[in-house]
């Protein structure tokens, strides 16, 4: 029994999506609008846990709490993508 092996030289054809250069701009405008809008609810989330735990609404404080978390657990992985991302389209034409 035989077993021939094929060798090929395959590479991704970076060129082969139309506009792909302006990729890093919009994944850029993106992420800026998702820190954005996880700075804004950083903001809404701190106050009403303010006001809520000053009035006595537990409930409603707790809510607010897990909705700051979840904000700056957002801009955090938004944070860390950027660094992916970077990383990514530099190791990109090296492959």
């Amino acid at each position: 029994m035989t077993t021939a092996f094929v060798t090929a030289d395959v590479y991704p054809n970076l060129n082969g999506v139309g506009g792909a250069g302006q990729l890093k701009t919009v994944i850029g405008a993106l992420m800026t609008i998702v820190l954005i809008v996880a700075v804004l609810m950083m903001i809404v989330c701190a106050a009403t846990w303010a006001v809520a735990s000053s009035h006595g609404s537990y409930s409603a404080a707790i809510k607010a709490r897990t909705g700051l978390l979840v904000a700056v657990g957002a801009a955090a992985l938004d944070g860390a993508a950027i660094a992916w991302l970077n990383f990514l389209l530099g190791i990109g034409p090296t492959l």
